[in-house]
């Protein structure tokens, strides 16, 4: 199938935050600019929503992530961070990522998936066949599935200009260390 794009191309951006921040984490030791990647896949098109699912801890470590998720014009969907007997750690939104894009696909020519998880197939199928929604992937490649890509009208490949997509957590750290350093000189 041909990409369609154009300016009048009515886009929802469905973010699987934890795909990616892992993906990110594990393949480069940095952590995602979400911003920059849901402006360059918008690519100039009308964004009627972009909604990025996350995880909310006890804590709060994370609303400074969520503000900038906000900043940079993405809504987040919040759940607690289900902690199991044993340690592990997960907040499933699949189901709910899919429910909305179902939801919006009528008033949407384009969905954007950014996940790279395999369970995804059958939602891309569903809005293609179903609905005649263009449907786009973006993820990081290396850690991408096969199947999703394939299903997808386009892939968009992180790790094709990892540099621009990604924070790199040293770098983040360094400047935060300088901003205090010129404080205390002040």
């Amino acid at each position: 199938m041909t990409v369609i794009k154009h300016k009048a191309q009515r886009v929802g951006i469905f973010i699987d935050t934890q795909n990616i921040y892992h993906s990110a984490k594990n393949l480069h030791h940095a952590k995602a600019n979400f911003g920059a990647i849901v402006k360059d896949v918008l690519d100039g098109r009308v964004l009627v929503r972009a909604i990025a699912y996350v995880a909310s801890t006890e804590s709060g470590e994370e609303n400074a992530f969520f503000g900038a998720l906000g900043k940079a014009g993405i809504e987040t969907r919040t759940k607690p961070l289900q902690i199991f007997i044993g340690g592990a750690k997960k907040a499933n939104w699949d189901i709910d990522m899919a429910m909305d894009a179902v939801k919006l696909a009528p008033k949407l020519d384009t969905i954007v998936l950014i996940t790279g998880d395999g369970d995804f197939v059958s939602l891309v199928e569903y809005l293609q066949n179903t609905h005649g929604t263009q449907v786009e992937v973006v993820s990081f490649g290396k850690s991408s599935s096969a199947k999703l890509i394939e299903a997808a009208d386009d892939f968009f490949d992180l790790d094709q200009n990892p540099k621009k997509y990604l924070i790199m957590v040293g770098s983040v750290i360094d400047n935060i260390k300088n901003s205090r350093r010129k404080l205390q000189m002040s």
